[in-house]
């Protein structure tokens, strides 16, 4: 078996304009594909980032994610940059809050988290 490389993820979003505007717009994801699919009222957004592609499926009312407690499943998507603080400084400017940035204990290397509009954890580490 090689499994060598992610393919892509796929992340559940409840609101399209938001969800396109956050990860098109704000986070500079290019589009690859937009399908409607009428027999399950929701958008399916094609977008990569590097050669990995995130799916974004977007639909009406969701169920609601865990996140405090933390729960099974996906905890967060990571983005590797090359210098932390000048994308930091662009989120911020764009109204995306981030936390402090952080040394990593395990990698020694610049991180910080910040979120979706749903709510999902995303990470920036160097």
């Amino acid at each position: 078996m090689n499994l060598n490389k992610l393919h892509h993820v796929a992340i559940i979003c409840s609101d399209y304009h938001a969800a396109k505007e956050f990860y098109v717009e704000k986070l500079g994801l290019p589009l690859v594909r937009e399908v409607y699919r009428p027999e399950r009222r929701d958008y399916i957004l094609t977008l990569l980032a590097g050669t990995v592609e995130i799916e974004l499926f977007i639909m009406e009312n969701p169920p609601q994610r865990v996140t405090n407690p933390e729960a099974r499943g996906l905890r967060h998507l990571a983005f590797h940059v090359e210098d932390i603080e000048p994308v930091v400084a662009e989120l911020n400017a764009l109204g995306i809050e981030t936390e402090s940035i952080r040394m990593d204990p395990f990698t020694s290397k610049r991180m910080t988290f910040f979120r979706d509009p749903d709510g999902l954890p995303l990470e920036l580490h160097e």
